[in-house]
């Protein structure tokens, strides 16, 4: 039962979070972005990660199971796998039943494909030294590291890279980071289970300063058990260690696979409280010394994960009318990055932006769009090249479960100044004779552009009231000039705020 209620919960999850990603269902589901840890941490939302943290406390990795899409994507992957082994093992069986029937000496060859799962000690230097360059890279701003390691921003980038196959929208940075992601999870989770998450995710490892003292536990009870080996066999952590009767409840993710494996009853999930004593055996005398060492080294590691969190946490159609072609516009170069209403400054977003992809995913104007620089790799930039960051819509700032982009109610976007827009009358139109234009000036929603006559201009020419400009984007988008507009959105470092 209780296997049966995980995967329920888990499926809700990873489908409302999968559909996140794909841009469906943001009112719906958007709330589960918020319960995820690393971004929680990173927009230092304590109430979140108290919770999680309690909860991993209290009844183990259960977060890991259930509620972190990359971990369930993984189960679905082992799930895959025990499929095709039952499927192999079911073909070996009726090959050999007809051979035995046929009078034939001859045997099938064992099915090496697909093996079980063996107990593995805990690789204790990668994990631990993974996770330490994850806490340096968030202090030193690092991002590019949280971006690839971080099992949430993996899954989103995985996702949002086949959707972009499927829309023809692809974006070759984040089209092969995905791919790349998506083959070596799929490789890890099916040769070795939850190999990626205790080992290499930083939040796994974080969670497992606190889930080996989880007050229930899954246990042992040696009176029952028949030395089968069959729990450790199918135990996806590899934590199970059936020579001594010992579970690694640092590495335990609570999938309850034991419970379902074990026919004699031996495994149990109960409460064992702040000691954890269960049926298992006496420890060997030469486990104390050991014992002494890790309740150094995790007293170590709990402090610097503590102060860690502290710091933290398709192609268009080129041809309009069947005549003449319409050239792309092109991003122009800004000096300083565009960066979201609700963000407060550049540094500020990109400190902690976990590049997860649900704002891009989110946003319905095109604005945002993974960058491919090495500074802020697979992290959005704002371009206006498709379209313009609406005064109406905040769907960004709904949706961002790190804080890089804060809330921001539809009618407060006014009131912030995210850029300046500049005009280049070179490029202008109007300055240069050809035309009357004014669609700048007519499309400012805060009308911040008006017309003004020029000596020697023979019709008006746009100027900008810096003062009223929010630096949405409408005049570059909407300016006929191409292929960069003559009048161009460049990014302030830090946000205004006008009353």
């Amino acid at each position: 039962m209780l296997k049966k209620i995980r995967i329920a919960l888990a499926a809700i999850f990873f489908v409302g979070i999968t559909l996140l990603f794909v841009g469906i269902g943001h009112n719906w589901w958007g709330w589960m972005a918020k319960l995820q840890f690393l971004p929680s941490a990173l927009a230092l939302n304590l109430v979140v990660v108290a919770v999680i943290l309690l909860a991993n406390f209290i009844f183990g990795r259960l977060y890991c199971s259930v509620i972190c899409p990359m971990g369930v994507f993984q189960d679905v992957v082992i799930w895959l796998r025990r499929t095709c082994g039952k499927w192999l093992q079911n073909a070996q069986t009726r090959k050999l039943k007809k051979l035995k029937e046929n009078g034939s000496t001859e045997k099938p060859k064992v099915n090496q494909y697909l093996k079980r799962f063996n107990y593995v000690p805990e690789h204790k230097w990668v994990r631990y030294g993974v996770l330490l360059l994850a806490i340096v890279s968030i202090v030193v701003s690092g991002q590019m590291l949280i971006a690839l390691i971080a099992p949430y921003s993996a899954y989103g980038r995985i996702v949002r890279s086949i959707v972009g196959v499927a829309s023809g929208s692809v974006v070759p940075a984040l089209l092969i980071t995905g791919l790349v992601t998506l083959v070596l999870i799929f490789c890890c989770a099916w040769l070795w289970g939850r190999e990626y998450c205790n080992t290499i995710c930083p939040v796994g490892t974080t969670l497992s300063l606190v889930s080996r003292f989880a007050l229930f536990r899954p246990t042992i009870d040696t009176s029952k058990c028949i030395n089968c080996g069959r729990c450790g066999k199918g135990c996806k952590a590899s934590c199970i260690d059936t020579q001594n009767h010992r579970i690694d409840y640092a590495r335990c993710v609570v999938c309850f696979d034991c419970l379902d494996n074990c026919s004699e009853g031996a495994i149990q999930y109960r409460f064992v409280g702040l000691k954890g004593k269960d049926a298992s055996p006496a420890k060997p005398a030469n486990d104390d010394k050991q014992a002494g060492a890790d309740s150094g080294r995790r007293a170590f590691l709990a402090t610097t994960a503590l102060v860690g969190t502290a710091l933290a946490a398709k192609a268009q159609d080129h041809m309009q009318g069947g005549l003449a072609p319409v050239i792309d516009k092109q991003n122009p170069e800004r000096g300083t990055r565009l960066v979201p209403f609700g963000a407060g400054s550049v540094k500020s977003f990109y400190d902690h932006c976990t590049a997860c992809q649900l704002c891009v995913s989110a946003c319905p104007n095109g604005v945002l769009r993974p960058s491919t620089d090495f500074e802020h790799f697979l992290q959005p930039v704002m371009g206006y090249e498709h379209g313009y960051c609406r005064p109406e819509c905040n769907a960004c700032s709904q949706v961002c479960p790190a804080g890089a982009i804060r809330p921001v109610a539809p009618g407060q976007k006014q009131t912030i100044q995210i850029g300046l827009a500049h005009v280049n009358l070179e490029l202008c139109f109007a300055a240069k004779g050809e035309a009357s234009c004014g669609n700048c000036a007519y499309h400012c929603p805060s009308g911040a552009i008006r017309m003004v006559e020029q000596e020697g201009m023979q019709y008006k020419v746009p100027t900008v009231a810096e003062a009223q400009c929010i630096g949405c984007g409408a005049c570059e988008n909407l300016c006929p000039s191409r292929p960069i507009s003559a009048i161009t959105v460049r990014g302030i470092a830090v946000h205004h705020t006008n009353a």
